[in-house]
């Protein structure tokens, strides 16, 4: 069985790199924004242990997604919530799991919808290296490679936890 890191730990690194971060490149004033869901649990850790004074927006890119004409409106979805403009502004991108790089893809289509940010720095959680686009994070937690016919979870938001579940055999 693959050992998973705890979250906290992860979190604590990783908010430490994304000062270090955003100090060397003088991005000033950041808005954090978390894709939904485990994007969004992250993110809101994040700004309240590292980034206290930015922002807070979150991301539903569910009609943003390139298969959306062939899986149909999934149950669950959310308005995005951006309270601040997106225009000239420095975002911290946040998502739980980058492993095709669609996701962030739809995501960053939408921000861009939105306005035109200043910059993009990408945050995760968990990188599974498996890219179908030439997305990476800025901002890493971990690289796993997982076992055969396993995917990997964020549950939460209290405590958040990295879970090994089986993948369903269709």
């Amino acid at each position: 069985m693959t050992e998973l890191p705890d979250v906290g730990t992860l979190l604590q690194r990783m908010g430490e790199d994304l000062i270090a971060l955003l100090d060397r490149e003088q991005r000033t004033d950041p808005a954090v924004v978390g894709i939904h869901t485990g994007g969004a649990w992250i993110a809101e850790q994040l700004r309240d242990r590292f980034l206290p004074d930015s922002p807070l927006g979150s991301l539903d890119i569910a009609f943003y997604r390139d298969d959306f004409s062939q899986i149909g409106l999934q149950p669950g979805v959310r308005p995005s919530e951006l309270p601040f403009s997106v225009e000239g502004r420095h975002l911290v991108l946040v998502d739980d799991v980058l492993m095709t790089g669609r996701t962030i893809r739809a995501a960053l289509n939408e921000l861009f919808d939105y306005g035109r940010p200043a910059s993009v720095t990408l945050v995760t959680l968990v990188d599974l290296e498996s890219r179908e686009l030439p997305i990476r994070a800025d901002i890493l937690g971990v690289s796993l490679a997982l076992p055969r016919g396993q995917r990997i979870k964020l549950t939460g938001p209290e405590p958040l936890r990295l879970t090994l579940n089986p993948i369903a055999e269709s």
